[in-house]
């Protein structure tokens, strides 16, 4: 039985009014080019907040979405990417580990010592650093416009499998698993996106539940963002406060109403919404390389 509560049917709306109003503006900033916005005082503040708090809950929701969305509108409102990407790491390491922290505890995936999600979560976190080392290397030498092609077919590709093949359950591998750890940090080292769509939709492909697969990659995609932050910081000093501060306030606000979605949101139409998402991301990505 697919029965919803009153308060399970206002959530939903809810959700679909913001996965709706969420690719309207990335689409329509897509197609912008070269245009600034002015913020000042406490309109900094709130429009920061609130447009962090939609990001992040998208991203807490499905998985993807956080530095798609928040990187295009920042740099319409002025702000250069190198003040962008810090604040953005910074912001996407608490929620993300709030994130998954908040999903063991609502029971939407088992991140218990010992679990498989938890070794999971390590797992691909681990090979982050192997595929982030090898983007370094190979993003000196290719094309930007072949690396947007590439990494936009894929995720295209992954989403449209996951709408395709929604009773489809691929059998478990911690060679899969491995590889896509590697193949999603190598995306994001390369072209700074494509991780959230590649582990999320990968996990899915590859047996993982698509609660658990939510959960976990908002803890390893967290702990990312802290090893990222690091160097960053090892390198260049803290980030602008100024930006960093109400990003991270606003995502983090939006973590406990994401969590709560997923936890009453069935299986399967997380599984469609994910795979819309991803498809969609995909198909923005070609769109821009063209």
């Amino acid at each position: 039985m697919d029965e919803h509560r009153p308060q399970d049917k206002a959530v939903l709306r809810t959700w679909y009014a913001l996965l709706i109003i969420a690719g309207a503006v990335i689409l329509l900033l897509s197609t912008q080019h070269h245009r600034a916005l002015s913020l000042s005082g406490s309109v900094h503040w709130i429009a920061l907040s609130c447009l962090a708090f939609v990001a992040e809950y998208v991203d807490s929701s499905l998985g993807m979405g956080y530095g798609t969305t928040l990187t295009p509108l920042l740099m319409l409102l002025g702000f250069s990417p190198l003040e962008i990407v810090p604040c953005i790491l910074f912001s996407e390491c608490l929620s993300g580990l709030f994130s998954g922290a908040m999903h063991h505890g609502l029971g939407n995936v088992n991140l218990g010592k010992g679990t498989r999600a938890r070794k999971t979560a390590w797992a691909l976190a681990s090979c982050s650093v192997l595929g982030t080392l090898l983007a370094v290397v190979l993003a000196i030498h290719l094309p930007k416009r072949v690396v947007k092609l590439y990494i936009g077919a894929m995720i295209l590709g992954i989403g449209l499998f996951i709408l395709l093949a929604r009773q489809t359950k691929g059998l478990f591998s911690w060679k899969r698993i491995m590889g896509l750890g590697s193949l999603a940090a190598f995306n994001k080292g390369i072209s700074g996106g494509g991780y959230g769509p590649l582990l999320t939709g990968g996990q899915i492909l590859s047996g993982v539940p698509e609660k658990d697969a939510v959960g976990i990659t908002s803890l390893a995609e967290g702990v990312v963002c802290m090893v990222g932050l690091g160097l960053y910081v090892a390198l260049q000093g803290w980030p602008a406060w100024h930006l960093a501060l109400p990003l991270a306030a606003g995502a983090l606000c939006s973590v406990p109403a994401a969590t709560f979605t997923v936890r009453w949101m069935p299986e399967h139409l997380l599984r469609r919404s994910i795979g819309y998402a991803t498809a969609f991301l995909g198909a923005l990505i070609l769109f821009k390389a063209f």
